[in-house]
């Protein structure tokens, strides 16, 4: 008899150093062993040689209730095509946000019903009214809180005045768990589209203009300031500009708790060609920037100033996306598919190690929501593991496991592609259909860890 249940071979990326002849090798659904050359026997043997073996990606942002077409179990076929084996759902759902108990527990038994990967939650607060369910929601196991400095939607989507925010970081400190905060300047913001709107400048560029870096830059600030104040974890969660990653450095050496997150889109698209050709499919908030601060950010990404990059995923229609008042359409697009392969693009294509691609897609995001089980391939993690199979591959969404078949990456050559994708040692994507069933993937809870005492700061 053996004693292990699957070994995979290939150029395992661990989280220090790759193992080109390497091997990983499972037990009950978890990692027992990585090791280098010859593998031990096990009762199913995938030879992946010439592969890149990863750890199965988190996506730390996605958007799978606001379509209100796609939920929960259609996005987590997405995401197994993707190779992403844990998604963590924003909270802003149509009709109603999670920000009660009631709420989280209903969208987790649908996750544990449906889903074909594990699954986290964000949750968020009322505006007015929604202090005192903090404590339940840590407790019901929220893998992290997510609030904005703009009303983009008065229910679903509403602003958290600083006030309340001050007093929400001050109670999740203790937790540990962070703070996510969409950042962006109510009043500018406001004033600008208005401007733009009355001399009838409502274009496909129109949208940049509105959203200039100081839009981004002043609530990012704020951000980082109320956390700085509280004690809380507080985190950027789309930053599309090098000024972000300055200032989050800037309050990191200060010994403040503050974290960084960037999507892929803003790596991978720039302004004068994606936004100029897609028009409101590349409509993202923040905006696309130009490729000069495309190729700041790049500098970051290679210094390790990022924490982890999401694809901030919603599958929108394309009858949100087609009309010729840029304003008028939704912001976001579909991205669980694409998120690995773009990014994993970008990093080879500019000589970035894959010991990063690993640690912003995979270890980067399962530490920063306090899931210790996942993001890395070590004896005692889950096995959740992704083949990369590279070559050169047209991106084409017809065919897409998500809600809505188009995609801002259409056309686009990716370096790789996701041969396989494994749910604690059982294939979920096989390269062409997803074949394990739904009901697989869990409710993934963080593991709280304490915190030093809050500090409270006169507002």
């Amino acid at each position: 008899m053996s004693d292990f249940d699957l070994v995979i071979r290939g150029a395992v990326v661990t989280p220090t150093r790759i193992l080109e002849n390497g091997y990983v090798a499972t037990v009950d659904g978890r990692i027992a062993l990585v090791g280098e050359g010859e593998p031990p026997a096990a009762r199913d043997h995938h030879d992946r040689r010439g592969c890149w073996v990863v750890p199965g990606a988190v996506d730390g942002q996605t958007h799978t209730g606001s379509a209100n077409h796609e939920w929960l179990g259609q996005a987590s076929r997405a995401a197994a095509a993707g190779g992403v084996t844990t998604l963590v759902d924003m909270p802003y759902d149509e009709p109603e946000p999670v920000w009660s108990t009631a709420r989280f527990h209903e969208k987790a038994a649908q996750a544990n019903r449906d889903c074909h990967i594990d699954i986290g939650l964000y949750a968020t607060i009322r505006p007015h009214d929604g202090l005192d369910a903090i404590a339940g929601l840590i407790e019901a196991g929220a893998c992290a809180f997510k609030f904005s400095t703009f009303e983009a939607n008065a229910l679903r989507f509403p602003r958290i005045s600083d006030e309340v925010l001050y007093e929400a970081m001050l109670r999740i400190a203790p937790s540990g768990l962070a703070c996510g905060v969409h950042n962006q300047d109510q009043e500018m913001t406001l004033s600008n589209i208005a401007r733009l709107k009355a001399a009838g400048d409502t274009g496909w560029d129109a949208f940049g203009r509105a959203h200039p870096p100081l839009v981004e830059n002043l609530a990012t600030a704020r951000v980082y300031e109320l956390g700085a104040a509280t004690g809380a974890r507080a985190h950027a969660v789309h930053i599309s500009l090098s000024r972000g990653f300055e200032l989050c450095n800037q309050y990191r050496q200060a010994g403040f708790k503050a974290t960084a997150e960037t999507c892929v889109q803003y790596l991978m698209l720039n302004q004068e060609e994606h936004g100029q050709r897609l028009g409101a499919k590349a409509k993202h908030y923040p905006p696309i920037r130009p490729q000069a601060e495309v190729e700041k950010l790049w500098t970051h990404i290679a210094a390790g100033d990022c924490d982890f990059v999401s694809s901030d995923h919603v599958s929108w229609g394309l009858d949100r996306k087609g009309d010729p008042d840029i304003f008028k359409n939704a912001s976001g697009g579909p991205g669980l598919e694409t998120l690995v392969p773009a990014l994993w693009t970008g990093c080879l294509e500019r000589g970035v190690s894959p010991l990063m691609a690993v640690r912003l897609l995979c270890q980067g995001p399962a530490q920063f929501f306090l899931l210790q089980s996942k993001g890395a391939l070590e004896a005692g993690k889950d096995a959740d593991i992704t083949v990369l199979e590279p070559g050169a591959f047209i991106y084409d969404p017809s065919a897409s496991q998500a809600a809505v078949n188009w995609s801002s990456f259409e056309g686009r050559r990716f370096a790789v592609r996701v041969a396989a994708t494994y749910l604690r040692s059982e294939l979920a994507w096989d390269g062409q259909r997803i074949v394990n069933q739904a009901g697989k993937g869990r409710l993934q809870k963080p593991q709280l860890r304490p915190s030093p005492a809050r500090r409270e700061v006169a507002l």
